[in-house]
């Protein structure tokens, strides 16, 4: 199994990827907001013995460039169809997108459906994510609103990396702990790089209206869908012993669930699973339902 990780030029700017294999349909993984494509190492270490797995960090996220620009839905998109080009990636590939990757997955899938052999769709956020924000919980909505968000991105993209450091105090998880240690060096170096605060703020201002745009696009007809969600009680659980109302948590995974299913109705050819045991962080809490779940796409397609 080979590993690449390079940097390539989009739109007049570095962009790091890391490709892993090469044999089999290209997988294409999408990370979440403010994710690192390092903390995906087992689910990509598995899939790549059999397939090419292709990750990129967006502009800002790890060693990613990143300007002035807006960062939107749409630029990832652009920015996918770009790499995919550089990379000669010309057959259809498997599409995996966690979280706001995942709406990022959405609507590179509506704008190119042909490019795709299938779409996974992991916890993701959904394109009717507003309702979200229209739940009344008044403790879970004290810090995690948009603009709280945006407040604490913009001060955090104005600090220096030491500065960073001592107010985040970055720490991996015992899983990561498990990670080579040049991984675990990366992952925690990526926690304490102001760009990313930087394209995390872009990202939030713009994803309402992104949504918007999306559901504007259009269902995928009959591409193959796999929707995948996190484990409601585990997660109001864990809620509750963080301290959080769990009349609160219950009314906002009760909702978070409720989006996730309706994703199903994206495609004529779907298929709903939940993963038990396991919080939004999905790839790193049972990263054997990712691969399993990408492993039958991929044989479904050959069939």
């Amino acid at each position: 199994m080979s590993e690449i990780s390079r940097m390539i030029v989009i739109n007049n700017k570095n962009l790091e990827i890391q490709q892993k294999g090469n044999r089999g349909t290209p997988i294409v993984i999408v990370t979440g907001m403010g994710n690192s494509f390092d903390e995906w190492h087992e689910v990509t270490e598995a899939l790549s013995k059999r397939n090419t797995v292709i990750m990129f960090h967006r502009p800002g996220l790890g060693r990613s460039e990143i300007g002035d620009e807006s960062r939107t839905t749409q630029a990832v998109a652009d920015e996918l169809k770009e790499l995919l080009t550089q990379l000669n990636i010309v057959e259809p590939f498997i599409l995996v997108g966690h979280s706001y990757g995942g709406l990022c997955a959405q609507h590179f899938a509506k704008l190119y459906p042909s490019h795709l052999r299938g779409l996974v769709l992991v916890d993701s956020t959904s394109v009717d994510f507003q309702l979200l924000d229209d739940l009344t919980l008044p403790v879970l909505n004290e810090d995690s609103t948009d603009e709280a968000w945006i407040e604490k991105c913009n001060l955090y993209s104005s600090m220096n990396k030491d500065e960073l450091s001592k107010i985040l105090n970055p720490s991996l998880t015992r899983k990561q702990k498990q990670f080579p240690p040049e991984i675990q060096e990366r992952l925690m170096d990526f926690q304490v790089n102001p760009t990313l605060y930087k394209a995390m703020c872009s990202e939030i201002k713009n994803w309402k209206v992104d949504a918007e745009i999306i559901k504007g696009l259009g269902d995928f007809l009959n591409l193959p869908l796999v929707v995948i969600g996190r484990d409601k009680e585990h997660c109001i659980q864990l809620g509750v012993d963080e301290g959080f109302p769990e009349w609160e948590i219950r009314i906002f995974e009760d909702k978070w669930q409720e989006l996730i299913m309706d994703q199903v109705n994206l495609s004529s050819n779907s298929k709903l699973i939940f993963a038990e045991r396991s919080g939004h962080l999905l790839y790193m809490d049972r990263p054997d339902v990712l691969i399993q779940s990408i492993t039958e796409l991929n044989s479904d397609s050959d069939t």
